[in-house]
């Protein structure tokens, strides 16, 4: 293997020396004086160039032999150049002075541009046209620039018609070409002047515009009720026309198009929820009829994603009062579209629990419940409770609950009254709540492998095999729920909501809520768990005791306890006499100038604790109620009167033994006390009731005003 050559040069020995300092001062200034001998030698051949030019347009051309002879009367000026001395012709060398002679001679040397560079043989094709080129160039003087005038409307006069102009204002330009931009990006557009329309003509252009709208809605709406999964991409289009931007027609055409998509949506949608397809079944093949199904479910559940997000951009626009200084719809109607948007919401609230974005209606409804608008709010309010009618199962009354909880501790129990009375409508009567007291081993279903293999034959197992798949199928395919699951809903329903009042009972006790919240209780009370009966007595208790109450809310109170004592509290050992006590002791605040929404209150609590509870009243207290039952008779209006008698007449017959008060004769000792507020002490055994026959002739003056007035 040859070896292999190093290509790096080796310094000779004359470069390894040293040179000294001198000498390479000697070797610059030779350079220099070598560089400025030629620009010398480049200067006198352009300097006699030059000469040469202007003697040969002279007419009587001057010798080359003679540069410095000068010509009568004119001056030779140099200009642009240094002044030097000129050579002598002696000094000069043969071949310059001949090449200057021949230059001279040279008809091509007169037509050559000397400002270039360019030998002196190059064609004259280059430069033929450069004068025709500059003298096409118009002139022009600089003058001031001309008026520019704007021609105006005419004036009519009896001399016939006067045309009007003004000038234009003349803009001084800047010498600047920032300024000279910004001005050429600025210029006014004259606009001309649009006829203005009398009232009359505004309002049939108005109604013709409608026109046009409600018939290209009408058509769309036609087309997707007719055939949903071929005109699905007409959804679209009328959901586009939520933008219109006509300032004529677009607040009502915006109103007709949230009304019309709503109904669209409620009739085009199906029973079940959409779920978004994964990616296996994407990349499957399927058949057409499939794919198009897929189609219109995803492009469904899209449009009405992107309608329920106008709906809540209509709302917020009108919340916040978030105007875009645009003209196309004014303030007050956005009031008017919010309306109309949260009644649709309402609407699907109740209309599609099933499909898809409920739980988002619900978010959206909820803080419009306790909006300063009684109209909206009302709206909302009843759509959540014919929701909870509606409710079967209790999964969407569950979501509404979730969210109606968490908002009332979001504010801290400062709400409105109504919120919390749409409970009221929950559908949770039947609830058993005593699952927790059942054995905890459920029991089986379906028997066992070693139970068949005992009890039946080997066609036996294999026919019972067949009967619980099919058994299983038809309960997968059943359209109603399990009452194991609407069990566990409304459980988990009931939590939430005792949860909530009684974070109200514990921080709140001087809130507007607490009548709401004792009604509450006094519904679901006996579906309370017993482990709290003690307790929540004795939170009503001091809240009576408080006098902080107001009569309904008193009364709430009472009938709350008792309820919670009619039903599993029975196993209780529990002396409700101090209830008793206040019930008698307050009747007598009702009267004719009262409303008679609290009898029906006093009749529901005497039903609770003297009707259902007759095994635990004694005779003294029953004739002691029915007594004040009459006397209050007299105070309140006749129609009020006519309840709480039919009240006396059930309890004198659940407690036969109380007809004693329709004799004359006393029975017992003591007198009767009116005035005692212990209905146990009072005596009223030794008392009749005189107040029926008071009653009477008050009954009959009433039935006669009743007829003079609808004769």
């Amino acid at each position: 293997m040859k070896a292999r050559r190093n290509k790096k040069q080796v310094p000779s020995f004359r470069k390894l020396l040293k040179t000294s300092k001198v000498k390479l001062e000697n070797k610059l200034k030779n350079k220099q004086f070598k560089q400025q001998s030629t620009l010398k030698k480049y200067r006198k051949e352009q300097r006699k160039l030059r000469q040469a030019v202007k003697d040969a347009v002279s007419k009587k051309p001057i010798p080359l032999e003679d540069p410095k002879e000068k010509r009568p009367g004119k001056r030779i000026e140099w200009e642009g150049e240094e002044e030097e001395e000129v050579l002598p012709l002696d000094m000069m060398d043969e071949d310059d002075l001949q090449l200057m002679k021949d230059l001279g001679q040279r008809a091509s040397f007169l037509t050559r541009d000397l400002s270039s560079s360019e030998p002196v043989h190059a064609k004259k094709r280059k430069h033929e046209n450069i004068i025709e080129k500059y003298e096409k160039i118009p002139r022009s003087l600089q003058t001031a620039p001309e008026k520019e005038l704007i021609h105006l409307l005419p004036i009519k006069d009896k001399s016939g018609i006067i045309p009007q102009t003004r000038e234009k204002p003349v803009i001084e330009s800047n010498k600047d070409e920032e300024d000279q931009e910004e001005k050429g990006l600025e210029e006014e557009i004259i606009e001309e002047p649009i006829p203005e329309l009398t009232l009359e003509e505004h309002v049939m252009e108005r109604k013709k515009k409608l026109q046009e709208k409600k018939m290209h809605i009408a058509a769309l709406a036609s087309a997707i009720l007719s055939d949903p999964e071929s005109n699905i991409k007409k959804l679209k289009e009328l959901r586009s026309m939520l933008m219109e931007q006509d300032p004529d027609v677009a607040v009502t055409v915006r109103k007709l198009v949230v009304v019309s998509l709503m109904e669209l949506f409620k009739d085009i949608t199906p029973s079940y929820k959409i779920r978004p397809l994964t990616e296996a079944e994407k990349s499957t093949k399927i058949r057409r009829e499939t794919q198009k199904l897929r189609e219109f479910e995803e492009g469904l559940v899209s449009q009405y994603k992107f309608y329920l997000e106008n709906l809540e951009q209509m709302v917020k626009d009108w919340k916040q009062r978030k105007l875009k200084r645009s003209n196309v719809v004014s303030l007050k109607a956005y009031k008017g579209l919010a309306e109309v948007a949260v009644k649709s919401l309402c609407e699907l609230l109740v209309a599609l629990p099933h499909f898809n974005f409920h739980n988002n209606i619900i978010v959206l409804i909820v803080p419009l419940m306790n909006d300063m608008s009684k109209s909206v709010s009302d709206m909302c309010c009843e759509a959540v409770k014919k929701l909870f009618k509606q409710d079967k199962l209790g999964q969407a009354s569950l979501g509404v609950i979730k969210v109606i909880s968490g908002f009332v501790k979001g504010r801290n129990y400062e709400v409105r009254p109504e919120m919390l009375k749409t409970f009221l409508y929950l559908r949770i009567k039947e609830v058993e709540v005593k699952k927790d007291t059942e054995d905890i081993n459920k029991p089986k279903k379906f028997m066992t492998f070693k139970e068949k293999r005992k009890t039946l034959s080997r066609m036996q197992r294999k026919w019972k095999k067949a009967e619980e798949k099919l058994e299983r199928e038809l309960r997968e395919a059943e359209a109603s729920e399990s009452t194991e699951r609407k069990l566990k809903l409304h459980t988990e329903t009931l939590n939430i909501v005792f949860v909530t009042y009684f974070r109200i009972l514990k921080k709140a006790q001087r809130s507007p809520l607490l009548p709401a919240v004792l009604e509450g209780l006094a519904k679901f009370a006996h579906l309370i768990n017993v482990e709290f009966f003690d307790d929540l007595l004795v939170v009503l208790h001091s809240l009576i005791e408080s006098g902080d109450l107001s009569y309904r809310e008193s009364l709430h109170c009472v009938q709350t306890a008792f309820h919670i004592l009619s039903g599993q509290g029975d196993v209780l050992n529990i002396d409700p006499m101090k209830f008793y006590t206040h019930l008698y002791k307050t009747l007598f605040k009702l009267h004719a100038g009262a409303t008679n929404e609290d009898v029906e209150i006093i009749l529901q609590c005497l039903d609770v604790m003297l009707t259902k509870r007759r095994k635990q009243v004694s005779q003294q207290r029953a004739l002691a109620f029915i007594k004040r039952l009459s006397t209050l008779a007299l105070h309140v209006l006749p129609n009020a009167s006519i309840g709480i008698l039919a009240a006396n007449r059930i309890l004198m017959h659940t407690f036969p033994k109380t007809d004693l008060l329709l004799d004359n004769e006393s029975q017992g000792s003591g007198v009767f006390l009116p005035e005692l507020d212990e209905p146990e002490y009072c005596n009223a055994q030794n008392t009749a009731l005189w107040e029926l026959h008071a009653l009477r002739i008050v009954e009959v003056h009433f039935l006669r005003k009743q007829k003079m007035m609808t004769a």
